[in-house]
């Protein structure tokens, strides 16, 4: 009843209104002034445990590790029941050296949520408490949400520890989906608290990055001292290779908190990156000074160079972090993962089952599990060093392609770069792109990406997967062999602009049509705004506001790559990767063997420049303002100013068009010819081929519209819908040579199409390249080809001439498809007197099955009898 009276009586009132400024205080990062205020409260013996929880929490955001547990045993001395104060104590013990002190807390209250969780249904601030312990202590995520988490919101809505507590617990299973929901319902309630904002920007960074960005600058705009978000900020300038900016951020973040774990193993990872071995040891004993058996910091350190693709390092801190606390589960699911992508995958689909067991809320370890069962399912392909897996029907159809591609692409790329395989290189290729997605990143939704290489482990899209948005399979593959030559050649050390720049760039030396190559939008950007310099290179890769910026930044990279190779000479190229995988950075190797970077920053500059401006110099590119002339009444008006600008392809092209709209199609051939003349290598959908051939094919003008789509096909290499259409003109010319060159294009951009393969066999056979026509056939008999009777016909006859035995299987399967057809009778009856020991009763030729597919080739009854 006294106590009762206490909290009913005007000081209790008043030291509540003392509370809230205090706690403001906190989060807005004034942790001295805060533990000044904190500290006269109880000195003052003023009630409250806040009063040791808020000095406790302010005094670790500072270092000061062994004051916060003296400030939380000292607390429980007065308030010996409280939840909250155990639960914050528990790191402060461990991280002050009293890790017995700690797992003691811990362990009472587990043993309160096991016993009698409910008597605090009442306070929303023990229950966080309890679901914080049940979490770390292996609970059922979703339990914990519901019963503390969900439970302390009913009790005072819009609770900020439970907000924030629900949220972490989401982004700690990479429920980001959730977390971005829980944490933008905080911010209706807690609009200025920076550690709402911070889990925003967390939840969000892939799928909004712009506005994540926002977030970050809001957390720290609130609390300019929050260590976290500035080490996030770090962590990012880590990824994008601005280490300078990472080395200030992180001693900015030293300032605060000179004993913070995670900003001495970020140092350690840049100490890695920079190849200083001993600098890295001794950041990464500093890291563990406060608790020597912490497994956060080896595992950050690792996941960091895992990001860096040095899988086996990071993999080797993991094991080092599951030997410390072998329970870890975020060490746990990173290794399962570093396995995969170093293709040990035995020991990887192991611990990434039994990190399920002891978390069946992880998503990405869900994800990965789902994903195996579907790999199970796949065909895998093995020859020359290589391990393919597809989908069962796609490794029959284009399986043994994707072999010969990798091993050309071997025998043309390891010599160049003077590198020996030594490993079986896995490439798995998925139909699905959330499959894809969930085996390169861990989650579903991958958008833009279509192949990545981890070093021995290439992963890709299938063409199955592009749907309208087909692109070149062969040139991606080409691509991601590419990284597995230069990241074997740098022990994976290698920068991304490096990496993805000599992929680029060796598109483009092994196919003509293959890679990026100068457009109109990177000609303008050039143009407008330069390029970036060596030194910002790889940041351009890192979050990019737009897919165009990202595609940038693959096609600047790989002019960096073709200007230093035409200029310095290969052997200047090669030097560089050799003296990064001995660990010598990037910039002191760029000097070594080509100048200082400031001068390959002038003269790339000057390169890029020269490189636009040859991009159909004798073309008008200005942009003039044709508003009025296009909502003229005078029709005559463009032509007028057109004749005035010849050479304008805005004024061009609008011609075009207008002419198109009113059926003149003399006048707009005119226009688009001469636009093709100007700009022969324009491509796309828009461009001048595509709408001239269009007029040609509404003509009936065939001859012309081969030939323009002929020249169109010849400057890109994912043009489906022309080559289409240009096999179909070639073929019903006979022309079957231009025809399976076609052919062959067509295949590169999807083998998957019908269509596609119906033209190989065509043409194969036609010019007596049996066994194309053969892989032909039998592609399309995987594909329900309306006419199965003919397919079979087709391939039985060619496997005859070889004299192979399956050649009768398929003309027994034409026959049942279509009883009556005449070819397939005589085919079946050539190869029955050819082997006669084989021969069936003839009665099991006529009579046809109870399931007759329609005829084709019917012949006339009184002609079924067989002799």
């Amino acid at each position: 009843m006294f106590v009762l009276a206490s909290l009913l009586s005007p000081v209790s009132f008043l030291v509540a209104a003392e509370i809230e400024p205090t706690r403001q205080l906190l989060i807005s990062g004034k942790y001295d002034e805060c533990i000044e205020v904190t500290a006269k409260a109880i000195d003052d013996r003023v009630f409250g445990e806040e009063w040791y929880s808020f000095k406790a929490e302010a005094e670790m955001q500072t270092g000061r590790y062994k004051d916060a547990f003296e400030t939380i045993s000292g607390g429980l001395t007065r308030y010996a029941w409280s939840i909250r104060l155990r639960q914050g104590g528990i790191e402060p013990a461990r991280m002050s050296g009293n890790v017995d002190q700690g797992t003691q807390w811990q362990e009472e209250m587990a043993d309160i949520v096991n016993r009698a969780a409910w008597r605090y249904n009442g306070d929303p601030d023990s229950l966080v408490s309890l679901g914080k312990v049940a979490a770390a202590t292996g609970a059922d995520a979703r339990q914990v949400l519901e019963i503390f988490f969900d439970r302390a919101l009913k009790v005072s809505p819009g609770h900020r520890g439970s907000i924030l507590a629900s949220g972490e617990l989401a982004l700690s299973k990479k429920d980001f989906a959730v977390a971005a929901e829980t944490f933008q319902e905080g911010l209706k309630s807690h609009p200025n608290d920076p550690d709402v904002h911070f889990g925003m920007a967390r939840a969000i960074e892939s799928s909004q990055p712009p506005l994540a960005s926002h977030h970050l600058s809001e957390t720290l705009r609130l609390n300019p001292n929050h260590v976290p978000a500035i080490l996030h900020r770090a962590a990012q300038a880590i990824d994008a290779e601005r280490y300078s900016d990472a080395t200030s951020l992180l001693e900015d973040a030293l300032k605060i908190n000179p004993a913070n774990p995670l900003i001495w193993a970020y140092r350690a990872v840049l100490a890695h990156l920079n190849n200083e071995p001993e600098k890295e040891a001794e950041y990464r004993e500093r890291a563990l000074t406060p608790w020597p058996e912490n497994p956060v910091v080896d595992y950050q350190i690792g996941r960091k160079l895992s990001q860096k693709y040095r899988f086996a390092e990071g993999s080797e801190h993991q094991r080092t972090a599951l030997k410390f606390d072998p329970g870890y589960q975020p060490a746990r699911v990173q290794l399962a993962q570093d396995l995969l992508r170093l293709g040990d995958e035995e020991e990887g689909w192991k611990l990434s089952e039994l990190a399920l067991k002891h978390d069946a809320y992880d998503v990405q370890v869900f994800n990965l599990m789902q994903l195996r069962d579907e790999l199970s399912k796949f065909t895998t392909l093995e020859a020359d060093g290589f391990r393919v897996r597809m989908e069962a029907t796609e490794a029959a159809i284009y399986g043994h392609d994707v072999l010969q591609l990798l091993k050309r692409a071997r025998d043309t790329l390891c010599p160049k770069y003077g590198i020996e395989l030594q490993s079986v290189i896995t490439v798995e290729i998925f139909p699905d792109p959330n499959d894809f997605a969930v085996r390169t990143f861990g989650l579903p939704g991958a958008d833009g990406f279509l192949g990545v290489c981890f070093g021995k482990v290439i992963t890709a899209n299938s063409p199955a997967s592009q749907k309208d948005t087909p692109v070149n399979w062969q040139s991606v593959l080409w691509h991601e062999f590419c990284h597995v030559v230069t990241l074997e050649k740098t022990r994976n050390r290698m920068p991304r602009w490096l990496s993805e720049g000599i992929s680029v760039y060796e598109e483009r030396q092994a196919g003509a049509t293959w890679g990026q190559r100068m457009s109109p939008k990177h000609r303008k950007r050039i143009l407008d705004r330069g390029v970036s310099s060596v030194r910002d290179m790889s940041g351009t890769f890192m979050r990019p506001d737009t897919p165009e910026d990202l595609q940038f930044a693959y096609y600047q990279s790989s002019l960096l790559v073709e200007f230093l190779i035409e200029k310095y000479g290969l052997d200047s190229m090669r030097n560089i990767l050799g003296d990064l995988g001995a660990g010598i950075p990037i910039e002191v190797s760029i000097e070594r063997h080509t100048s200082s970077l400031d001068q390959i920053d002038h003269e790339f500059h000057d390169y890029a420049l020269e490189m636009a401006r040859r991009l159909a110099p004798e073309l008008d590119w200005e942009q003039y303002d044709l508003s009025a002339i296009r909502d003229d009444d005078d029709p005559e008006r463009l032509e007028r100013w057109v004749e005035d600008h010849p050479t304008s392809i805005q004024g061009l092209t609008m011609l075009a068009d207008q002419m198109v709209m009113k059926r003149e199609f003399d006048k707009a051939k005119k226009s688009l010819t001469k636009l093709i003349e100007l700009y022969p290598e324009q491509t796309g959908l828009d461009s001048a081929y595509i709408l001239l051939a269009a007029i040609h094919r509404e003509l009936e003008e065939t001859g012309e519209e081969r030939q323009v789509l002929e020249q169109y096909v010849a400057h890109t290499d994912d043009a489906k819908s022309a080559l289409l259409r240009l096999i179909d003109l070639q073929t019903a010319a006979s022309d079957w040579a231009a025809a399976a060159a076609s052919v062959r294009k067509l295949l590169e951009v999807n083998p998957l199409l019908p269509q596609a393969q119906r033209a190989r066999a065509m043409t194969s056979e036609q010019l007596g390249i049996v066994e194309d026509a053969i892989q032909g056939l039998r592609a399309v008999l995987l594909m329900d080809p309306e006419d199965p009777a003919e397919a079979h016909f087709r391939l039985a006859r060619l496997l005859n001439g070889q004299g192979d035995a399956e050649a009768k299987l398929h003309v027994l399967a034409a026959l049942e498809e279509a009883p009556r057809y005449r070819e397939a009778q005589k085919l079946l009856l050539k190869i029955v007197r050819t082997h006669p020991a084989e021969a069936s009763p003839p009665d099991s030729v006529t009579e046809p099955p109870s399931n007759t597919a329609p005829e084709a080739n019917p012949v006339p009854t009184d002609a079924t009898k067989m002799p």
